[in-house]
């Protein structure tokens, strides 16, 4: 009998005053913090709220985003090496020491980001592949060049590669290693990582109009808020 995948979320944080500089033209840097816990307390509320996910590693240098991340449920884990990457692949050997059999790396800077979005996500995943079957499931940026939401199952599957070009390079680890590479679309493609993406999230451009066919629903009312809907192997969370 095939055993239920169980998912721990991974959400990379470099420092609650150091995350989101390109932010900087765009807003101070006591806005920038403000914007930076907000965006962090709503993640880690929305992986354990999820009731796919069964916990959240949040990786981090920077004391104080581990101590926001204990008090709202999460395991913390100290970054020992520099870089993103290397920071993601620490977290998930404590995320499979815990039990984990595949994971969601799920970053702080995406709008629409609640518990409801990732349950219908992870249903979408869990209805195209096979629980038996190593899988890879990615959603894109509104650019098509990134990579806002990683699962791999098993967690080893591949390595992460965020960086630029990351969705080709996830794409392509995903086919050498025999995976069943799934990508998805929705509200979940608009990340904030620039002064425009700020006017995407408060409803200045409609981000399905960027991010390909097959993508339903807004993003985000604004930056501070989000509902879950979209796909683009149909995710439907309403």
């Amino acid at each position: 009998m095939t055993r239920r995948r169980i998912t721990w979320a991974i959400i990379p944080l470099r420092g609650l005053e150091t995350a989101k500089t390109r932010l900087g033209p765009a807003l101070d840097a006591e806005e920038r913090l403000e914007l930076v816990i907000e965006m962090a307390t709503r993640t880690l509320v929305a992986t354990r709220d999820a009731a796919a996910i069964s916990g959240t590693v949040l990786v981090t240098a920077d004391p104080a985003a581990a101590d926001l991340a204990r008090t709202l449920g999460a395991v913390t884990l100290v970054q020992r090496l520099p870089g993103l990457n290397a920071a993601l692949r620490e977290a998930r050997a404590e995320a499979v020491r815990r039990g984990a059999t595949a994971t969601i790396v799920v970053p702080i800077d995406l709008p629409a980001v609640d518990a409801r979005a990732l349950d219908a996500l992870l249903l979408a995943i869990a209805g195209i592949g096979s629980d038996a079957a190593p899988t890879v499931g990615i959603v894109p940026d509104r650019h098509g060049l990134g990579t806002n939401i990683l699962y791999p199952s098993p967690p080893e599957v591949i390595d992460p590669q965020f960086g630029e070009g990351s969705l080709a390079a996830h794409r392509l680890s995903a086919t050498a290693s025999g995976a069943h590479l799934i990508e998805l679309g929705g509200p979940l493609v608009l990340d904030v990582d620039t002064g425009d993406d700020l006017l995407v999230a408060d409803g200045g451009t409609d981000p399905a109009r960027n991010a390909g066919a097959g993508v339903r629903g807004s993003s985000a009312s604004a930056v501070r808020g989000g509902s879950p809907a979209g796909d683009r192997g149909t995710i439907d969370a309403a």
